[in-house]
This record gives C-alpha cells, structure tokens and sequence, in this order.
C-alpha cells in the first residue's frame, strides 16, 4: 500500500478522520497477514514509511504507524503518506549460551 491521506476534511472532525486512517492501516496489515505465506517463509513482515510525501518519508517500524499518524495530526500535517510492503520474514534462533535466564547479571 503506497497512499497519501488528507488529515483534514471539512465534513469530519480531525480526531474521525485520524481514526480512519488508523482503521484503514490496520485492516491492509491484517489482511496481508491472513494471506498464505510461500513454503519456507516463518511470517509476513513489513517494510513501512511514513511522511508528509513519498520524498520525505522515513523508515518506521509497523508498531509505531499509529504513533506516527498522531503525531502528524499533531504537527498540523496537510497530509500523511504512507508505505507498507510486505515482505517474506524469516525467524533466526539464538545462540545457546545468550539467554537471559541464564545469566542473572544482564537484567540488572
């Protein structure tokens, strides 16, 4: 999804259409992640961006889409551009010996 949303429409309060966007955002991610993953792939992960357009976006992680809508609802934004595509993930185990249950000292 590559999409630019106005934050500001003069037949809704700004706090609806902040929600909108936010509804919108999560039905596409939730909908990817319903999709059949490819054999080999552990889950569907996201590349995201998010700016005032598709120049001046910056990279972000799919968890702080939300926080990053709001804040430029803050700022007072014409418009938000938003960028999420999906990619195949790949899960990676850790090495035995890095575990933080096994070592005390790393949680102090």
């Amino acid at each position: 999804m590559k999409k630019s949303f106005p934050l500001a429409l003069p037949e809704l309060k700004p706090a609806r259409v902040v929600e909108a966007i936010k509804r919108d955002v999560k039905k596409y991610v939730k909908r990817e992640r319903r999709k059949e993953l490819p054999e080999g792939v552990d889950f569907c992960d996201f590349d995201c961006r998010l700016g005032k357009d598709s120049d001046s976006a910056g990279s972000v992680h799919v968890a702080e889409l939300n926080q990053g809508i709001d804040l430029a609802a803050a700022e007072g934004w014409p418009a938000v551009y938003i960028e999420i595509l999906a990619r195949p993930g790949y899960r990676t185990r850790k090495p035995r010996g890095e575990s933080a249950l096994e070592d005390p000292s790393a949680s102090e």
